[in-house]
């Protein structure tokens, strides 16, 4: 079972770093906004992610460079749009709704929000494919015990923010709480914009 440790190790030490997809199940969770769904889609996404990296997806990924320079600019111009929309609802008190919290997102909107979040940053595969992918692929026949261990981390990770900040969410109901939040994540945005965009891949 070392294998299946290290890779729930490995895992959790890249996805505990609050990101654009971390903040969004946070924010989902908060406002009690299909909080199970945008749980759901993160954890597939890491899980197929990772077991494709240790099925040998990572060397696809680095043949193919033009891949993550789509990605990465897609992933520029979407956070820019998200951190332009959340930081014009801090301007707009109409984008609360009667208990202080936020508009809430139709299912629609949450599912693709969230796969955009998911798919359109680069970093997602250089941790899970490539990454996590290489460090799987060290174990030889334990590797899928080790996808497995990467796997787990990312369910019990995304449930943890995503239903925990919902069990929360009634006692940061007030106005201010989420102008500040979104102050917050409109500038993590912002700044996870300008990393992707001059970050050496």
């Amino acid at each position: 079972m070392n294998a299946y440790w290290a890779g729930l190790a490995a895992s959790l030490g890249l996805i505990i770093a609050i990101g654009a997809q971390n903040a969004f199940v946070i924010r989902s969770g908060l406002a009690r906004n299909h909080t199970l769904w945008v749980v759901l889609i993160c954890a597939f996404s890491d899980t197929a992610l990772i077991f494709a990296g240790v099925g040998g997806l990572g060397a696809v990924v680095q043949a193919v460079p033009l891949l993550l320079v789509i990605l990465r600019w897609g992933g520029v111009a979407y956070l820019t749009w998200f951190g332009v929309k959340t930081a014009i609802s801090v301007l707009k008190s109409q984008h609360l709704d009667a208990d202080g919290s936020p508009a809430r997102l139709s299912l629609k909107q949450s599912i693709l929000t969230c796969l955009m979040m998911t798919y359109l940053n680069p970093h997602v595969y250089l941790d899970t494919v490539i990454f996590l992918g290489s460090i799987g692929n060290q174990f030889g026949a334990g590797r899928w015990l080790f996808a497995a261990g990467g796997a787990t981390a990312s369910w019990v990770w995304f449930s943890g923010i995503g239903f925990g900040a919902r069990a929360a969410s009634k006692l940061l109901a007030k106005p201010v709480f989420w102008k500040v939040l979104d102050t917050v994540i409109a500038l993590m945005m912002f700044s996870l914009a300008g990393i992707l965009a001059f970050a050496k891949l």
